[in-house]
Order: structure tokens, then sequence, then C-alpha cells
């Protein structure tokens, strides 16, 4: 009896020791995932991207690396994602840091994870610091300074202008200094490190952004916002003025009427005959014309209203009366 007594004492004794066991290591379980979590707290401040699609993190490039701005320190995916959150601007050329968006590892600038080898994008230039793994045709071009995009050989580096122009406009295009360091006459933003393309119009040579020319023409706008020449070919509109003014005969006082005018186009100064509908330049045929002249428009009163000449009324007033009263005496013989 005493031994069987003594075998469940010892069982009874073993279950509640390995309860304790239970407990205690249930205890510090609890504790390290405390700690784990602690420790994915303070990861998560630092905005570096380790999921799978660590190369489409930032939707202005796919690459596999995120940037240690060394302007502030902060991590960013991009030069564009910091600009487009802090108050100043991301030098691209001071670039020393990079954090890999797979093994998520700082590391010196360079093309390769120095941790788990992956490489950070199809395309790298160690001048701009520019990681990209989509093929745009990406080159350097050495006069900008900077990296452009659409395939070297479709473009050549104009000196006077200062940055590459197709070769399509290669010695017909208009040569203007530096023209590409002056910002965008419409939205005033930079042009010549814009990541859009610039439209280069054939008269004046003054760029602007191409989206910022699409918006002009969809509002009536045709001139140039700096020289105020015509931006398109707008010979099927001049035509069209033409048949405009056509269709409507001046009064009297304005049909011998000439003005001085100042054309946009040809920069030519003419005498041309005065029509509200436009008026044209005599030297290339443009509508893009404004008075350059003084003279008075006949027929203005005190209060710019406009009267027609009386003696020419009287005149006409007159021939009118004449032919109702010979039609009054035709009818009345007829009748009798």
């Amino acid at each position: 009896v005493n031994k069987g007594v003594s075998s469940k004492t010892r069982q009874m004794e073993n279950l509640m020791e390995n309860v304790a066991n239970l407990s205690v290591r249930g205890n510090s379980e609890a504790e390290g995932a405390e700690e784990d979590s602690e420790t994915a707290v303070e990861s998560s401040e630092v905005p570096v991207a380790c999921e799978e699609s660590y190369r489409s993190h930032c939707v202005h490039y796919k690459r596999g690396c995120s940037i240690v701005s060394p302007c502030c320190g902060a991590t960013y995916s991009c030069r564009i994602c910091h600009d487009e959150t802090e108050t100043h601007k991301y030098d691209r050329y001071a670039l020393t840091e990079v954090v890999c968006r797979k093994c998520c590892t700082k590391q010196p600038v360079g093309n390769t994870c120095s941790e788990c080898g992956i490489v950070f994008g199809r395309y790298f230039c160690s001048i701009c610091n520019l990681f990209d793994d989509e093929e745009k045709g990406q080159f350097h071009c050495q006069d900008c300074g900077i990296c452009r995009v659409g395939g070297q050989e479709n473009y050549f580096h104009c000196g006077r202008c200062g940055l590459c122009l197709p070769v399509t406009v290669k010695g017909s295009h208009t040569c203007i200094q530096n023209v590409s360091r002056a910002n965008c006459p419409i939205c005033m933003e930079d042009i010549h490190t814009s990541r859009d393309s610039a439209h280069i119009p054939p008269a004046c040579g003054h760029l602007l952004h191409s989206k910022c020319f699409k918006e002009m023409l969809n509002n009536g706008l045709y001139r140039c916002p700096i020289c105020n020449k015509s931006l398109v070919n707008m010979k099927d509109e001049w035509e069209r003025i033409d048949r405009e003014r056509n269709k409507w005969q001046l009064p009297p006082q304005f049909r011998n009427f000439m003005v001085k005018v100042q054309c946009s186009d040809c920069h030519e100064e003419s005498q041309t005959q005065y029509h509200f509908v436009g008026l044209k330049c005599v030297k290339c045929g443009s509508y893009n014309t404004a008075r350059s002249g003084s003279e008075e428009i006949p027929g203005l009163d005190d209060n710019n209203d406009i009267h027609s000449d009386d003696s020419d009324d009287e005149s006409e007033l007159e021939t009118d009366e004449e032919e109702e009263e010979s039609e009054n005496t035709g009818e009345e013989g007829e009748e009798e």
C-alpha cells in the first residue's frame, strides 16, 4: 500500500512540475513575442520596402533599391519622391548610400547588393546615380550633365541650345542660347531636367512642355507666349478668315480706311485695309497682327460709337425717296 501511495505521489509531483514548466515556457514565449513586436515597430519607422514586389515600390521608377538622401538622411524610393515630400531639392550627384529593397541592407552606391547579390537596375549611371529596371533607351549626355531617354542614336546635342534634340530637326531648328535652362512659360517648371517631353516650335524655337502645348491648342491659343509667333501652321485658318472677311461689306467710311500693322509671324510692318474680322499682313498673309499706328477710326463720337458719314446717308436717303416717289406715281397712273 505504501509503495502504491508513494508511486501516485511521485506521479502527482511530476505532473505539477510539467505544468509549471509549461507555464514558464509560455511566459518566456510571450515575452519574446513582445520583444519581436517592439523590434518590428522600431524597424517599421525606416521607410524601406522589403516585400516581394520591391521593384515596383515607386511609381516613378522600377528598381531594386531605395536612396538615402544626402541632404536630410531620410530614405526614399527615388529623388522625385523626395522632392514631392520635402521642402528642399535632392542633389542626385551627392548620393553615397542606398538600401537594398530585398534584404534591407544599407550600403555604398553600386548596382549590385553587397549582401544578397541582386542587381538594382538594368540601367545604372554612376554619374547621375540613376537606377532603372525598365528599358527606355537611356543614355547619359555628358554635355547636358544628365541622363536622357529615347535612344542616343535618335538625338544630337546642340551646343548653343544646350540640350539634346531629335536628329530630325538637325540643321533646321531655330537655335536660342541655352533655351532649355529657362522654365516652361506656361507652367513655370524646369524644362532641362524635366521628365516630361518638350515641344520645339519650328518658327521660334522657344521650348515648352508638350502637355502645356496641347493644352494651349485645346483652349484656342496658338501663339508663343514669349514672342507671339504662331506655334503651328496656320495656313488653313488664315484662308478661313479670308472667306469670313469676304462675307461682310464694310460701311462706306471704312472701305478706303488703311491702318498700320505689325506682324508677329514675319516681324514686318505694313499698311492694310481695316476690317473688324481681322487685320491681314500684306507681306505674309498672316492675321497674327496688331495695330502699330495711331490712325483714328472714322465716325467715332465722344462715346467711341461709330456713326456713318452724314453726307453719304443724305444722298442715299434722297435717292431712296426719289425711287419711292416714282414708284408711287406709276402705281397711281395704272389705277386711273
